[in-house]
């Protein structure tokens, strides 16, 4: 049976080569040409894999490119957060001098405008040093303060510089007044103990009755002779002690003595 196929497909094989070489070179186009017909659906479904093949590569390379971007974008973010960082704290500070300055326009006194270089190593809280001198019209016993109120006076001027007592030091005594009240009495600074803080004032000589309340304001009273004119604010009354013969309010001053770093020296009247 199998001698009979193959003799068969031999037969045929034969008779089909006749076939074709008989065939006019036109029929042979046509022929061609109808079995490309029946190709190329396959023909064109291995193009669009190619196509997509492709698609896919530049699908990979544009994630690539998407990643070096955003690793770009990001650093470019940092860079635009610390920007925005600096220029509020640049704008705060503006503000701050802003209001500085035109506390010094609105007020009757000639305010000038210096800037602590230094603070006492020892005791830092009791005296502080500013960039100007009698050269700028500095004088012994001048005020120094700040547009929430009073920092200290001037004791040690020279050519270019200043050597200026705080409020918070016990030999800088102060003739002062509480808001609301008639009482009267003399601020200074406190005596620190090993396990206190500095920086609080005492005002003594206050009747020991006096209806004196925490939060209420202390303002220099503005005695003959002396160095502070008056209405000129020290601070708060943190807190109110009657004893044997006075009263004494403890005072939390109303300028950060510790990181106030620009401040004005009272040298006359406008």
């Amino acid at each position: 049976t199998m001698n009979r196929l193959n003799i068969a497909l031999v037969v045929a094989s034969l008779a089909l080569a006749i076939y074709l070489s008989a065939l006019s070179p036109s029929s042979m186009q046509s022929m061609q040409s109808g079995f490309m017909s029946m190709l190329s659906p396959f023909l064109k479904t291995g193009t669009a894999m190619q196509r997509n093949i492709g698609s896919v590569g530049e699908r990979l390379k544009t994630l690539d490119e998407l990643e070096v971007e955003n690793v770009q974008l990001v650093a470019e973010n940092r860079q635009l957060r610390a920007s925005t960082r600096l220029l509020g704290e640049l704008e705060t500070e503006n503000n701050k001098l802003r209001m500085a300055l035109d506390y010094r326009e609105r007020s009757s006194f000639k305010l000038l405008a210096a800037r602590i270089i230094s603070r006492d190593a020892s005791t830092w809280w009791n005296t502080i040093r500013i960039d100007r001198g009698f050269e700028d019209g500095v004088e012994a016993d001048q005020p120094v303060l700040t547009d929430l109120g009073l920092v200290g006076k001037t004791t040690t001027v020279s050519k270019n510089e200043a050597i200026v007592v705080l409020v918070s030091d016990e030999t800088c005594r102060i003739a002062a007044k509480v808001e609301g009240t008639k009482e009267h009495g003399i601020v200074s600074g406190m005596r620190v103990q090993e396990d206190a803080v500095g920086g609080l004032l005492q005002m003594n000589f206050l009747s020991k009755n006096a209806p004196i309340q925490p939060g209420q304001e202390v303002f220099t009273a503005g005695v003959a002779r002396g160095s502070f004119p008056p209405g000129i604010l020290i601070g708060k009354v943190k807190e109110f002690i009657p004893r044997t013969l006075d009263g004494q309010a403890v005072i939390e001053p109303c300028v950060n003595l510790m990181t106030t770093e620009d401040v004005f020296v009272l040298v006359g009247k406008k």
